[in-house]
């Protein structure tokens, strides 16, 4: 695409802003998430699992949790790619910007939702709210397929699985109790959410931006090993409740989509590469 008109010529200067809101969010639909479920306020009075119905596993429960996980990057980065070789988010951002903001409100209706009413929504409603959320926040993704180089991206990428992967392991395998860390994690991440939305009006500050990407990669990191670690404890809380249970499993994959997310995202921003 020939960018030959005027309205183009900053597009690269809106790219890397909306690319900055973007990453605020992310971190923001995070703490909605964090904030605003609590699975102890769950009702006992929930209808139990009837006694003919077979139980799954810890292993069935994590293994279909990460299963969702890897549903939601393959759909939020495949459409991403579609967005970027089709130039439909050039268009958009550059014709339609109304459409970003809508899509803006709607993942975060999302997020509230699946938040705050996950006990009352049907099993059917969750899943929809995930496959959603994960096409919409993929629109937004493509942004960064104009900025940082696509070798770069790859290997970020690769690098974010790999590090995921460890920290999961150990938040699954450890013994010892994060709980712990959760307060600090929360602390840090209310510094980057604040942090990252002064600096969108003090460009100054970017000049810490190597310090905040460093303390984003260490919340994340810390975000993943926990959030392993509880799906765990939603398992053993909500046994005998099927229904409850899958839904439990479905906020923890979106927890666990985030976190992921989260982390790609300060890799990409510390160690990618822009184009020219």
């Amino acid at each position: 695409v020939e960018l030959l008109t005027e309205e183009f010529f900053d597009f690269p200067c809106r790219l890397r802003y909306n690319k900055d809101v973007q990453m605020e969010l992310s971190k923001l639909w995070k703490g909605v998430f964090s904030m605003s479920f609590d699975p102890y306020e769950f009702d006992r009075d929930y209808t139990p699992n009837p006694a003919n119905r077979r139980v799954v596993t810890e292993g069935e429960y994590t293994t279909r949790t990460f299963l969702w996980m890897v549903l939601g990057l393959m759909i939020t980065f495949g459409v991403a790619v579609v967005g970027w070789i089709t130039n439909l988010t050039l268009y958009v951002y550059v014709y339609a910007p109304f459409v970003q903001l809508a899509v803006l409100i709607a993942t975060l209706v999302m997020a509230y939702t699946m938040s705050a009413r996950i006990e009352k929504m049907s099993v059917g409603t969750a899943r929809s709210i995930f496959v959603a959320f994960s096409a919409l926040f993929g629109f937004t993704l493509s942004i960064y397929l104009y900025v940082y180089r696509l070798d770069s991206i790859i290997l970020v990428f690769l690098a974010t699985a790999l590090y995921f992967g460890v920290l999961a392991a150990y938040g699954h395998f450890t013994k010892r109790n994060l709980a712990g860390i959760g307060p600090i994690l929360f602390s840090g991440l209310i510094f980057l959410v604040v942090f990252g939305l002064v600096s969108l009006f003090i460009p100054a500050l970017t000049a810490f931006d190597t310090i905040v990407c460093l303390i984003g990669i260490a919340v994340f990191l810390g975000y993943t090993a926990y959030d392993t670690q509880r799906i765990r404890e939603y398992y053993h809380y909500y046994a005998g409740y099927p229904d409850m249970m899958e839904k439990a499993s479905i906020f923890s994959a979106l927890q666990l989509y985030l976190d992921f997310i989260n982390l790609f995202l300060y890799l990409l921003r510390f160690l990618g590469r822009n184009r020219n």
